[in-house]
C-alpha cells in the first residue's frame, strides 16, 4: 500500500447536468505521478414504499444508459449538496410513486462507486402511505407496480433487477425486516 498519496492538481473537464467530471493529477510516495478520473456527484436519496398490505412499490423507468427499463426504487438527485437525504426522499417518493409519508426511517447509505465517484445515496423506507399525485419530470416516464419482497428477491437473483441501490436496499430492508421479527 502507498504510503503517501497527494493531489497536484484537479482539472474540470465537464460539467454535467447530474455529475461534474475531472481528471486528477496524483503524486504517489513523492516519486511519481498518475492521472485519476474523478466524478463529483452532488448526492441522492431513496426510498423503499411500503404498502398497508406489506408490499413494496417499484418503479419501472427507460435508463438511456443501458437502452432498456429497469425496475427500481423510487430515487433521485439532492437539490442541493446540503439538501438532508430525508427531504429528498419524501420529494421522490411522492414526485414518482403518488404517494407521501411522514413515517420516514433511514434505512442504509449507500457510497456507488468509490473508486472514481463520490455518489451518496441515503436510503429510507416509507410506511403509512397517503395517496397523493404522481409530479414526474419532464422527462420521466414511470410505470409503478407492487411487489412482494420475495417477488422482488427473486428477480435479483435472476438477474432482472441489477441496479445497484435496489439490491442494497432491498436485501438490507428484506434483513432489517427479519430481525425485528
Amino acid at each position: 500500500m502507498s504510503g503517501q498519496i497527494k493531489r497536484l492538481k484537479r482539472e474540470l473537464k465537464f460539467e454535467g447536468k447530474i455529475i461534474n467530471f475531472y481528471q486528477d493529477t496524483m503524486e504517489i510516495d513523492g516519486d511519481h505521478t498518475v492521472v485519476w478520473d474523478y466524478i463529483q456527484h452532488k448526492g441522492a436519496a431513496a426510498v423503499v414504499p411500503i404498502t398497508d398490505d406489506g408490499r413494496i412499490l417499484m418503479v419501472k423507468q427507460y435508463r438511456n444508459a443501458l437502452e432498456r427499463n429497469t425496475l427500481e426504487i423510487p430515487a433521485g438527485c439532492l437539490n442541493t449538496e446540503d439538501e438532508p437525504g430525508v427531504v429528498c426522499a419524501k420529494r421522490e417518493l411522492e414526485e414518482e410513486t403518488g404517494y407521501r409519508s411522514d413515517d420516514l426511517e433511514w434505512l442504509i447509505t449507500l457510497r456507488t462507486t468509490v473508486a472514481f465517484c463520490n455518489e451518496k445515496i441515503e436510503v429510507f423506507v416509507a410506511k403509512n402511505l397517503i395517496p397523493s399525485k404522481q409530479n414526474l419530470d419532464d422527462d420521466e416516464f414511470i410505470d409503478l407496480k407492487a411487489y412482494t419482497i420475495e417477488e422482488l428477491k427473486k428477480k435479483i437473483f435472476t438477474g432482472e433487477i441489477e441496479d445497484g441501490k435496489t439490491i442494497s436496499a432491498l436485501l438490507a430492508y428484506d434483513t432489517k425486516l427479519r430481525q425485528s421479527e
